[in-house]
């Protein structure tokens, strides 16, 4: 048994040394077929490392809105036949967001929000910004940290004070590199007394830049700013992801009911549940990146066909070889393991090439389009996969007529 195993061993090595041989022997050709490969490993690896970059992006837009975050927006008002968009509805009240808050035994945090957009004045400067007006929760909803100062408090909000905090880039576009905590802006000419500066969130959803705002108390807003006696929308923030459905029922039943609605009335308001929205933009990157993977995938098997096709070449060229070989002593499975061994070792060294290929691309992709495309292990391992059973695959039909041709008529081709 022993020596069985060891004759099987010396025998698959000298076939690899002959199948490596015959490789080295039409190396143009050989770098000319693993080329195929090599592209299309390249171009899995880094459209699936764009897909998932893209996917952390959106992803990363979505959590910045906050956690756990439901928003219960007014509906929309039509007039004439125009229809003003979402929240322009006269239907959301204060007294709806504290019966939400005092109803809804799952909610953690809560913030009324009545926004506009608005000239601010400031230091000899003037920007058009949005003005929201916010609870002390706002930012805890948000998950919004501040850079300097402090929030407006509840005293603050009752007492509709001319306080505000300002965003990022709202600040440099006043004050430049100036600290703006402890300055004066001035919103449709009043003062406000700027106590807090945020952190940069950057582009959120749509594109829209958060760091462009100055929030102030959402009575201030209501009372001062806007003249709005009903607000725009809610952000409710519930205590834990698996309570969010079940909140927002309850929501949706408790302003019906407020808002006097019958059965047959459609809902004066809208929810969007942040939870829903990530899940549904998690799969559409998911299947995104699957079909760029795809596509690119395509590619792969071209690469394939072009192994197949040179291998049924060098067997044909070789006939006379394989029929020397087998008059010799080799069996037929010594022929088909050689083939298959030049098939898999032609897809293998393309994979690897690919992947160092796919790898470069996509940092180029990061340092060109300032765009963080994410290699991951999985689409490594599973070009390497798809590599070797492309070589499996393409090179066992070759592999197979090697090993069947008839010695004599090998041996008497020219």
């Amino acid at each position: 048994m022993f020596t069985y195993i060891q004759t099987l061993l010396l025998r698959s090595l000298l076939t690899t040394m002959i199948a490596l041989r015959a490789l080295r022997r039409n190396k143009m050709r050989s770098t000319l077929t693993a080329l195929g490969i090599i592209i299309g490993v390249a171009s899995v690896v880094a459209m699936v490392a764009v897909g998932n970059g893209a996917q952390a992006r959106i992803e990363s837009q979505v959590s910045a809105l906050g956690q756990n975050l439901l928003s219960v927006f007014a509906g929309s008002r039509r007039s004439g036949g125009v229809n003003s968009g979402l929240g322009s509805a006269s239907s959301m009240t204060l007294a709806d967001a504290d019966a939400i808050r005092r109803e809804v035994t799952d909610v953690a945090a809560i913030s009324p929000e009545d926004s506009t957009t608005a000239q601010a004045i400031a230091n000899g400067r003037n920007w058009s910004t949005t003005v929201a007006g916010e609870s002390p929760d706002y930012l805890k909803i948000r998950d919004w940290k501040l850079a300097s100062g402090s929030m407006f408090t509840d005293r603050e909000v009752r007492g509709a004070a001319k306080v505000a905090v300002i965003g990022s880039k709202t600040a440099n576009e006043l004050f430049g590199p100036l600290n703006p905590v402890g300055q004066t802006v001035r919103v449709q000419g009043i003062p406000f007394v700027i106590i807090g500066l945020l952190e940069s969130k950057g582009a959120g959803m749509g594109g829209q830049n958060q760091d462009d705002r100055i929030l102030i108390p959402y009575t201030t807003a209501m009372k001062r700013v806007t003249g709005d006696k009903y607000l725009r929308s809610i952000n409710v923030q519930i205590v834990s992801a698996d309570r969010m459905e079940v909140a927002q029922q309850q929501i949706t039943v408790l302003l019906r009911q407020r808002h006097r609605l019958t059965a047959d009335r459609d809902n004066d308001f809208n929810i969007f549940n942040q939870k829903e929205i990530a899940d549904t933009v998690s799969s559409i990157s998911r299947i995104i990146t699957l079909l760029l993977g795809a596509i690119s995938g395509i590619s792969l098997v071209v690469g394939g066909i072009g192994i197949m096709n040179i291998m049924l070449v060098s067997v044909t060229e070789r006939t006379r070889e394989i029929g020397i070989r087998i008059a010799v002593g080799a069996q037929p499975g010594d022929i088909r393991l050689q083939f298959l061994i030049e098939a898999i070792t032609l897809s293998l060294l393309g994979g690897i090439i690919g992947v160092l290929f796919g790898v470069g691309a996509s940092r180029l992709v990061a340092v060109v389009a300032n765009f963080n495309a994410i290699v991951s292990a999985v689409s490594i391992l599973l070009a390497f996969g798809v590599s070797f059973a492309i070589g499996v695959f393409f090179g066992f039909y070759p592999a197979r007529k090697a090993a069947a041709l008839d010695p004599i008529d090998a041996l008497r081709y020219e």
